[in-house]
Formats: structure tokens, C-alpha cells, sequence
């Protein structure tokens, strides 16, 4: 059978991802390795999946069969994927629904009293509630890269078992550009609102346009003339939840009621993205939102109210709805909760993305750069941005453009031409045709690149 997975992420030809099962899958989902580093959930075959990703997990890697036309694999990839970037690993590993956090009593407490304290008073109570983030067993820190590993790790099996030693796909990204990068601000407070045109200079300032997620109720008021002047000096805008209560997942009733009035801001300010407040979610809902995509979901959420994490640094479909994840940590997170001043983080996690191809999604608040020092450390974040597109010419783009290039891609295919491929689908004159090759036991990749210098 073809697996979807594989063929969704890379746009290869079917011929050259076919799967099989070694025997039926289990009836119970669970947590277990697939070699020594790679943890999975799911339903596998065979063996008894672990509870928790804490516990002591059975090792399917050996269960691999390749002396078949379809390689044979102890589990389902596409349905170990689709478990991890839709989140549905939660419900096991803490006993609650995608949308919960791991304390809601707490949760709702805090947030009903967060107007009324001030940030020396919130910040420790903060700490407090994150205490122990380190010892998670799953999600990865400080990037998770599952999905990436065990993709690459099943096509190598799939290369193996057909003997094939390279298999053509469509690049990533358009005009063989080795990743990408967006920039994107939430906008929280009245103060962070009239501090947008500066923080607009600063990304201007390296050549970069950002798009800005606006509360639309309560928080502050939200005029024409604000969100033209974004407009107008080439950033983007989207919508943030509703009011940032903290609330809009909460219940379903009140959510449905809440999204018909986002979804209407959507419409009326022109926006195509949304993000929730406090990136809280619950995906089986994503339906609701009237949106092309979101960027709700962090790849790793130790250090975000919700856990949980999408464990992938490329966007993928929700339904209709691209998700754009965040593959890094939040600037209020860095700042306060870790206490760094220093970009080390962010640029250990940019490699970790371009090491895998990705697309690094920064979120900074224009509420948390005020101060001299925080403004200081988002300049040497965005001069580094500056160093990968100028050195390693990585695609730095809004978020829609993201979602229109992710959107034309998923629709591109491969068709034989003589002794190679050529690709076919609108936007096609912007795609690279790529190979997957067999380097021992790791896989390499080659493509045409018409980005000068591209790596």
C-alpha cells in the first residue's frame, strides 16, 4: 500500500513508497522506539505499546522485514504521523482531551486573576507552574524532529527492500531554497499595540516584513488606520483568539459561539491566518475556523501552558487548514521562564531546523521587547536571520506566502521524462526537482538549485 506519509511530505511517485504490515495492528495505541532514539505512538504489531513515554518501550526496529517488493513495518507510519501532528498522543499521556492543559483548575484560576497582577507578581507564579519542564520524556528538547526521523528513516527501508539507491521528490521549498523562515508578532497590551511601528522599523531595518496577530475584543482598541499602516509598509495580518482569555477552548458550546465572530474578523480585516492566545488548541475543532492556516501548535510545548507538541518543523493539513507550527520557544519563555539573554537557544534550534530542511517560526511579542535589553536581543535575533538568508540563502517569507507555496505544492507531481522526472501543477517554475539517496545508512539529499550558493 502506499504510504501516504512519505508521499504527502516528499511529492515522490507512488511507486517508490509502498508499505506493508507484518501482521494486524494492536488494539490498544501506545508509546514505543523504533531504534534506539526514536520514540513513536500509536497502535503497532505485535507487542504491547508502553503507557507513557517515561516507561521502560518495546523496540519494533528489529520487526523490519525487507526481503519484500513492499517494505513490511510493524506499524502504520502515516497513522504514527498523523498521531503526532494532530496531538492525539495527549489524551493517553495525561489522561485529558487534545484540548486541555495539564492543570485546568490552576489554568482557569491564573488567567481569571492574570489583569490584576502585575509581571513581577506573574512571572514567579509562572516559573512555579513550568517547574520540572526538563524531565519530560516526550516531546524532545529543544527541538523535536520525530516525524523528520522516522520519515527519512522509513524511506531508507523502502529504498532498501525495492534496491534502489535515490528517489526523486519536489523540493521543499520554491527555487531550491534549503529552508525557510517566518518572522511573527502577537500583539497582547495597548503598550505592545503602539509599539508595533518601532518593532516594524527593526525588521525593516534587515529587510524582513512580519505578520502581526491582533487581538480583535477587550484587549485594546483595534482601528482602520492601525491596521492599514501594517499593511502598508508590506507586513501581514492575522487574527489572535478573540478576546485572550484563555478561555476559547474551554468548552465547545462557547467556542463555537466565540468562532463565528472570529471568523467574521477574519473576513472583515482580510486575514488568512489565525492564532489562538497562549497557543492553546484543541485541533478536532480546527474545522470551525473560517481560516487558510494557523499557527497554534509548537513543535515541542514543554515551556507553553499546553504541552504537547507537533513533533515536526514543516507545515501540514488539518482538514483544509495548513498548520504552520512554531519550531521555536517564545521570547516571554526565554526571557523570563529561563531567564537567557542570550540568542544561544534560538540559534541551537535554527540548526536543528536547517538541519533537517525546515521552516523556522519565530514568535516574538511586541509587549516583551520594551525594555532596552529584550530590544537588544531581538536585533541580534533578526541580524542572525539576516546571516541565514544572505550565507545559507534561506527563504525568508510571510506566512501566507508559506501557506500559498505549501498549498501549490501539495498538488504538484512527478511524470517520467526520458532518463528523469519533470514536475507538473501550477507553480511548477518555482519547484526543484530533488533526489533522496542512499549514503550507508543515512539518507542525503541532491536537488537543482537556481538559488545562488544554495546548500
Amino acid at each position: 500500500m502506499l504510504c501516504k506519509a512519505i508521499s504527502d511530505r516528499y511529492r515522490c511517485p507512488e511507486q517508490f513508497v509502498r508499505t506493508s504490515l507484518a501482521t494486524p495492528l494492536s488494539a490498544e495505541n501506545g508509546y514505543f522506539r523504533f531504534g534506539r532514539d526514536l520514540i513513536c505512538y500509536g497502535r503497532p504489531c505485535g507487542a504491547i505499546p508502553a503507557a507513557s513515554a517515561a516507561d521502560r518501550l518495546p523496540d519494533l526496529l528489529g520487526e523490519v522485514r525487507t526481503d519484500h517488493p513492499d517494505v513490511q513495518l510493524p506499524f502504520d507510519v502515516t497513522q504514527l504521523v498523523d498521531n503526532l501532528t494532530h496531538e492525539r498522543y495527549l489524551t493517553n499521556a495525561h489522561g485529558t482531551s487534545p484540548g486541555s492543559v495539564s492543570n485546568p483548575l490552576l489554568s482557569k484560576l491564573y488567567y481569571s486573576v492574570r489583569p490584576l497582577l502585575p509581571a513581577p507578581l506573574r512571572i514567579p507564579l509562572q516559573r512555579m507552574y513550568f517547574r520540572g519542564w526538563e524531565k519530560i520524556a516526550f516531546p524532545a528538547w529543544p527541538l523535536d524532529l520525530t516525524v523528520e526521523n522516522l520519515l527519512e528513516t522509513v524511506l531508507l527501508l523502502c529504498m532498501k527492500s525495492s534496491g534502489i539507491d535515490a528517489v526523486p521528490f519536489i523540493w521543499f521549498w520554491p527555487d531550491g531554497a534549503p529552508s525557510a523562515a517566518i518572522l511573527t508578532h502577537d500583539v497582547e497590551t495597548a503598550r505592545g499595540r503602539d509599539f508595533c511601528p518601532r518593532l516594524m522599523d527593526i525588521d525593516e531595518s534587515f529587510g524582513f516584513r512580519a505578520s502581526f496577530q491582533i487581538v480583535p475584543e477587550a484587549r485594546y482598541p483595534v482601528t482602520t488606520a492601525f491596521l492599514r499602516a501594517i499593511r502598508d509598509r508590506g507586513h501581514e495580518i492575522n487574527v489572535q483568539d478573540l478576546n485572550h482569555d484563555g478561555n476559547l477552548f474551554r468548552d465547545r458550546r462557547q467556542f463555537l459561539c466565540r468562532v463565528k465572530a472570529i471568523n467574521e474578523y477574519g473576513r472583515l480585516w482580510g486575514a488568512k491566518g489565525f492564532r489562538s492566545g497562549i497557543l492553546y488548541r484543541n485541533l478536532n475543532w480546527f474545522d470551525a475556523l473560517a481560516f487558510e492556516y494557523d499557527m497554534s501548535v509548537p513543535n515541542t510545548g514543554r515551556l507553553e501552558p499546553q504541552g504537547g507538541g507537533c513533533c515536526t518543523v514543516f507545515p501540514y493539513f488539518i482538514g483544509d487548514i495548513l498548520e504552520i507550527p512554531l519550531t521555536t520557544t517564545q521570547d516571554h519563555s526565554l526571557f523570563h521562564i529561563l531567564r537567557e539573554h542570550r540568542i544561544d537557544l534560538w540559534k541551537t534550534q535554527a540548526a536543528l531546523v536547517m538541519e533537517k530542511h525546515g521552516l523556522l517560526s519565530l514568535l516574538s511579542h511586541p509587549d516583551y521587547l520594551l525594555d532596552k535589553r529584550a530590544q537588544c536581543m531581538y536585533r541580534a535575533l533578526v541580524a542572525y536571520l539576516s546571516e541565514l538568508e544572505s550565507e545559507h540563502k534561506m527563504w525568508i517569507a510571510l506566512p501566507n506566502q508559506v501557506n500559498e507555496w505549501w498549498r501549490q505544492r501539495s498538488k504538484m507531481t512527478l511524470a517520467p521524462e526520458g532518463n528523469s522526472w519533470r514536475i507538473e501543477g501550477p507553480g511548477k517554475e518555482r519547484a526543484r526537482l530533488a533526489y533522496a539517496k542512499r549514503d550507508g545508512d543515512r539518507l542525503i539529499y541532491t536537488r537543482e538549485a537556481s538559488v545562488p550558493g544554495a546548500t
